[in-house]
């Protein structure tokens, strides 16, 4: 069966708003923007804007981030790994997308198992757990529909392990932390054309300005609009989005910020499931990059909306309180067709169909209140968070079954999209199911001596759900008390020592034989390590070993009356990190880090063979200093090789390989760059993953230009 789916600078009247009406209109396409460059001001005489932002003075490095803990700490004073992804880095290598910023960072894989559906995995495990500004955002499925676009975020934080503090559930894998763009005191614009291979277009637009005379209140919109084609058969893509946000302080001590974010995908020709991957003789298979499954009618939509309000209020003494209310919707519909079975190398017989017509609504509600501050205890100052969040999920979705499932498909029409589009009638089934999690959390951080610190806290979350999905009971109901603790040693001005320990856990529905539902899964993470400055803080290095664990992960058995029982399995993986972020020389910015992992079950064997076992990612650019207008870069991400055992004597491989993309960006003048980008440049063939029996090829060679506009 298929799987289920700075300068402050008044706005008004400013000589600088005819330019910046005339980039935004190239951007978005509006007629009639070259009448407005025929009276435009010279820019000589134009004054100066120092655009906030990213740039190469911050770079690829973060300062502090409270992503780990729910206090403002620098990394080096947070007991765990953590990388940050940078808009800067971003912006170099056009991630414009969660695939590839995920896919650029250390220790983790992004599972492509079908076109518009994705996985990631660190530390062994899936990543199910993700935060936009701090407040989590449950991943009930463990998989991303659609492509999630990074135009909407100044950078995004990953906490590999067990985030015990921050996050109420999920798995001792990771957590990921999207931080969204604000609106900067002063105007600042931006907007630009990227043109790609497979005639890929992507328009981008981002205003911020204040929007009273007083600067109190301020406002961003970000909007993006992309659509394309594939180097997949019949495979094209459509993307919009539009953010905006507004800030008015309320008083000298509180802000409040409203905000709503829309995102509206759409794909034709997409695949569900993907390519069989081996032969009756057991032989690989090897289609050429391009081949596709899908039907000529397949589509999937996919949108989604997003509104928050945001209250900040300093207390005093060092004190502030911030509540957070969001509201999120998902839509999903789709007509699908999925290929199985294992083709004959001769004939190519032996495939069969599966139509399908899915569609789903996917609503979540959460509210989140937290106090932090200092307080002085035996004469030393300490940090202090807590607080309580609330989240509401409901899923309901209904799959309409396409007549002639089963029906042969033959070596001239497998993946040729000819297959006729059915009705969708044969059968229904779907989901109706609501999950509700309330959680407490408290974190504090005690400083015992001068050099030495104490991070320590706790989670406690309680889960609930009811309804039903395909005929089985999602009804749960679970809680636990997750504890933290963490030590930082300063060895010496620019070096510390930690260690941490943290648990996470994860309610469950699936069903023993007896039909009893499975106790949650259990999750811990320990690691030891070390961080430190280079350079006077310009650059940073970190190194860690691990031990994580997931104990009770639900794994079918076998079938019972039709129906599928279950049992817990345990794993436990082990590795080590090292990782080197900044400025490592003037006008050189890196960004590396290394992965080795061990996998295993409780019998000792080695388990998810899909993960590789060594990772490197590494991403670099230098600014010329004959030609300072030029910065040149790379990155490479290379990974050992991964299989999967399809049946006893038959085995998948995918052999070790290095990605590498490289960039230019020349600065035109004081307001217009052009970049290119070359990704994948030796044009190497790989499958995406093996999270699957099935899997597909990743994109060969492409390229892509942007010429970018900034005010």
């Amino acid at each position: 069966m298929p799987r289920r789916i700075n300068t402050s600078v008044p706005s008004s009247s400013h000589p600088r708003l005819r330019p910046l009406v005339l980039a935004l209109s190239l951007a978005l396409g509006h007629a009639g923007a070259a009448s407005a460059a025929d009276d435009a001001p010279e820019a000589a005489v134009l004054p100066v804007i120092t655009i906030t932002g990213a740039n190469d003075q911050n770079g690829y490095q973060a300062r502090d981030s409270d992503s780990a803990s729910k206090l403002s700490l620098t990394l080096r004073e947070t007991p765990q790994s953590v990388s940050v992804v940078t808009r800067a880095r971003m912006d170099d290598f056009r991630l414009d997308n969660v695939n590839d910023v995920l896919a650029n960072t250390t220790g983790v894989t992004v599972e492509k198992v079908e076109t518009d559906r994705t996985y990631y995995v660190a530390r062994g495990f899936d990543i199910i757990n993700f935060q936009v500004d701090g407040v989590g955002m449950p991943l009930v499925f463990g998989n991303m529909m659609g492509n999630l676009d990074t135009a909407l975020f100044d950078r995004v934080d990953i906490v590999r392990g067990a985030n015990g503090l921050a996050a109420s559930t999920g798995n001792p894998s990771a957590t990921v932390n999207f931080i969204r763009k604000r609106p900067g005191p002063a105007l600042a614009a931006s907007a630009g054309l990227t043109l790609s291979s497979w005639d890929t277009r992507r328009l981008d637009a981002d205003l911020s300005s204040p929007l009273s005379a007083s600067g109190s209140v301020k406002g961003r919109v970000v909007a993006v609009s992309q659509q394309g084609d594939s180097y997949l058969d019949r495979y094209a893509t459509k993307k919009n989005v539009v953010y905006g946000i507004v800030e008015a302080k309320l008083g000298s001590d509180t802000l409040l910020s409203i905000g709503h974010a829309w995102q509206d995908n759409k794909s034709s020709g997409g695949m569900w499931g993907a390519l069989p991957l081996y032969y009756t003789d057991g032989s690989p298979t090897n289609y050429p990059a391009g081949t596709n499954t899908s039907a000529d009618w397949s589509h999937w939509d996919n949108k989604t909306n997003g509104s928050f309000a945001e209250l900040n209020h300093q207390l005093g003494q060092g004190w502030a309180l911030k509540s957070t209310l969001s509201h999120n919707k998902e839509a999903s519909r789709s007509k699908l067709f999925y290929v199985y079975g294992t083709p004959d190398k001769a004939t190519g017989d032996g495939l069969f169909s599966y139509p399908s017509a899915y569609r789903s609504d996917h609503s979540q509600t959460l509210f989140d209140i937290g106090a932090s501050g200092q307080f002085n205890l035996a004469g030393r100052q300490h940090d202090l968070a807590f607080g309580a969040s609330w989240s509401r999920s409901r899923l309901d979705d209904l799959s309409g079954y396409g007549r002639g499932i089963g029906t042969p498909l033959t070596a001239a029409t497998d993946f040729t999209g000819g297959y006729p589009q059915p009705e969708f009638d044969d059968r229904f089934d779907g989901s109706s199911y609501e999950e509700v999690r309330k959680t407490v959390y408290a974190a504090a951080r005690f400083a015992l001596a001068d050099k030495v610190k104490l991070l320590t806290g706790f989670n406690s979350t309680k889960a609930d759900s009811t309804g039903l999905s395909y005929g089985s009971s999602k009804q749960k109901s679970a809680s636990k008390t997750s504890p933290y603790v963490g030590l930082v040693y300063d060895v010496a001005p620019q070096v510390s020592l930690y260690t941490s320990y943290t648990e996470i856990f994860s309610p469950q529905s699936e069903q023993d034989i007896n039909g009893v539902a499975l106790d949650p899964i259990m999750g811990s993470s320990a690691e030891a390590g070390f961080k430190g400055d280079l350079l006077g803080g310009k650059a940073s290095f970190s190194g860690a070993i691990f031990r994580a664990r997931q104990n009770n992960t639900a794994e079918q058995v076998d079938m019972n009356g039709g129906k599928a029982y279950y049992r817990g399995i345990n794993a436990e993986s082990t590795g080590a990190e090292l990782e080197v972020t900044g400025e490592l020389a003037k006008g050189w910015l890196a960004s590396a880090g290394f992965t080795r992992l061990k996998v295993e079950d409780s019998q000792g064997k080695a388990a998810k063979t899909y993960v590789p076992r060594r990772l490197l990612r590494m991403s670099t650019t230098y600014r010329l200093p004959a030609v300072p207008q030029l910065k040149i870069g790379a990155n490479v991400n290379w990974q050992s090789d991964i299989e999967r055992e399809q049946k006893p004597g038959i085995v998948t491989r995918q052999d070790s390989y290095a990605v590498l993309g490289l960039m230019a960006r020349y600065e035109i003048n004081r307001n217009m760059t052009l970049a290119v980008n070359l990704n994948n440049v030796t044009d190497k063939k790989y499958l995406t993953s093996l999270y699957w029996s099935q899997a597909y090829y990743a994109a060969p060679r492409s390229a892509s230009a942007t010429l970018n506009w900034t005010y």
